[in-house]
């Protein structure tokens, strides 16, 4: 039931907040939200986080990519299924994983990139643009990351059952 909730929801804000970032703002678009801090922006990824691989030619990385999120998302997918009820946190963590690689996965097979609209930066250090996929993807890992070294849940959210 967790696991049906956080999809619904993580996949639903993530291709919603795209929509509205590609129905609104052409490819290349800069608002400022906090000058100085935070702009909503409009960049297509083809390739992996931060841009990795993107050279690869777009029939080439759309096979790749697809391909290898649909491995990611029968992996996390087993892993989810095998552990104990009681691994509540686990189960949140595998859930937030496997809802934000759902999100760009639809992303790679309808346009054969990623819409990535949230860019953070501090001065002239910047963190390369993202979305709410890869955010939920990112604290899926750290929860698990969590779960694994501070609870009894631990155990069974690196080696289920």
């Amino acid at each position: 039931m967790l696991l049906s909730g956080v999809l619904l929801l993580g996949v639903g804000l993530d291709q919603l907040t795209k929509y509205l970032v590609d129905s609104r703002f052409p490819v290349g678009t800069i608002k400022p939200v906090f000058p100085g801090f935070f702009n909503l922006v409009h960049v297509r990824n083809r390739g992996a986080a931060f841009g990795l691989l993107s050279s690869l030619s777009p029939e080439v990385a759309w096979i790749f990519f697809v391909l290898s999120t649909l491995g990611v998302l029968v992996v996390v997918a087993y892993l989810w299924y095998r552990l104990p009820e009681n691994a509540v946190g686990a189960s949140l963590g595998y859930s937030f994983i496997l809802a934000g690689a759902l999100g760009n996965f639809i992303d790679r097979v309808r346009l054969g990139e990623v819409i990535d609209f949230l860019d953070f930066y501090l001065g002239r250090y910047h963190w390369p643009a993202f979305n709410v996929a890869d955010a939920l993807i990112c604290l899926g890992a750290g929860l698990l990351i969590r779960v694994i070294f501070t609870s009894d849940e631990g155990e069974h959210a690196s080696h289920p059952h």
